[in-house]
């Protein structure tokens, strides 16, 4: 099959031929329809996760069952499927409980091992961890999920417990960003966007911020605090950076509620949190990873009675030769919504 393969930390990606994946015990392996790329890979690409190379990145995926492995009870070649990017084994606490995003024995397609850029991908545990698609869902839109659009569906839905009239604050107006503004809007949610591109800045108001604020050097905490009345019930951090992740804490009210999303590589050892407003002002830091497959139902009943509709936050598809050679400079790309890539193109 072809597959965009990176041999080493920050290489060349190249798009070469190599060996088909056979389904693991308990898992299958999907023909990739779609597939998206999000900052996510390109943290792997540069060196902030540890990576067996060489490597194929992607973790964003919809397809169609092509292979079954042995003791797979719920699915079977030709199903229509999604999947978290976070992937559980099955057997322990947490996946039981439903929470399989926090498995200490998780897999991660484009991470733990090889990923979705390619024709087909395997995948652990199916049983525990694929999502039927309903036949009004296409591959791009279910592709859209896999990683930003749901985490940021938990991050606000399953994590900050977003209330109807609540001041949210999101920085980053990104894929996983885009997404927040829209479910917060979809909540009932007041939304201040903050970004650096104002294409960005501009889609995000067409999916319903209420202000804007372009991140241009000046005081965003101070703008956001203006523009709400005292600071933002609930913040969240899109990009992560030490100063986007400032932006987002300091740009809270008293006793707000701040989720990170974005990863933050470490600077100097760790990255610098204001802790002393945390503190102060009690606020609530919270952690999002992704989302379990067993919370998939309530967001894809939203999608298909058109509440939420993440097939608009698609700015552009292409193929696997463009990936390749977008994928090292995706940490500059100014396109304001997601790329997906699809294999066949």
């Amino acid at each position: 099959m072809r597959a965009v393969v990176v041999d080493a930390v920050r290489s060349r990606p190249e798009v070469r031929e190599v060996a088909e994946p056979t389904a693991p015990d308990g898992g299958v392996v999907v023909r990739v329809m779609a597939t998206g790329m999000c900052r996510s890979d390109w943290h792997a690409w540069a060196g902030h996760d540890e990576i067996a190379f060489p490597h194929v990145p992607g973790h964003e995926l919809a397809g169609v069952v092509a292979e079954v492995g042995t003791g797979v009870e719920r699915w079977a070649v030709g199903d229509r499927v999604t999947v978290p990017f976070v992937c559980g084994c099955g057997r322990c606490e947490w996946c039981v409980g439903g929470d399989a995003q926090v498995c200490p024995d998780q897999q991660q397609p484009g991470f733990t091992h090889w990923g979705s850029f390619a024709e087909h991908v395997a995948l652990h545990a199916a049983d525990t961890n694929l999502v039927a698609l309903p036949g009004e869902v296409d591959f791009v839109t279910a592709a859209s999920l896999g990683c930003r659009f749901a985490t940021a569906y938990r991050a606000l839905v399953g994590r900050a417990r977003l209330a109807e009239g609540e001041w949210v604050t999101v920085v980053g107006a990104g894929g996983v960003g885009l997404s927040a503004v829209m479910i917060a809007r979809a909540l009932g949610g007041r939304v201040v966007a903050v970004d650096r591109n104002p294409e960005a800045l501009a889609v995000a108001s067409e999916l319903g911020a209420e202000h804007v604020v372009r991140a241009d050097g000046s005081d965003v905490a101070a703008a956001v605090a203006d523009l709400t009345g005292g600071g933002s019930h609930v913040a969240v951090d899109a990009v992560g950076s030490e100063q986007t992740c400032a932006d987002a804490i300091l740009g809270l009210r008293r006793r707000g509620r701040h989720v990170q999303v974005g990863l933050l590589p470490p600077v100097d050892g760790h990255p610098r949190v204001p802790m002393e407003r945390v503190i102060g002002w009690e606020l609530d830091l919270l952690g999002s990873h992704g989302m379990a497959a067993a919370d998939y139902p309530d967001m894809l009943a939203l999608i298909e009675h058109g509440r939420l509709q993440p097939q608009r936050l698609v700015e552009r598809t292409i193929g696997l030769d463009e990936a390749a050679a977008l994928l090292p400079r995706f940490d500059q790309a100014t396109v304001a919504g997601m790329t997906i890539v699809d294999p066949a193109r």
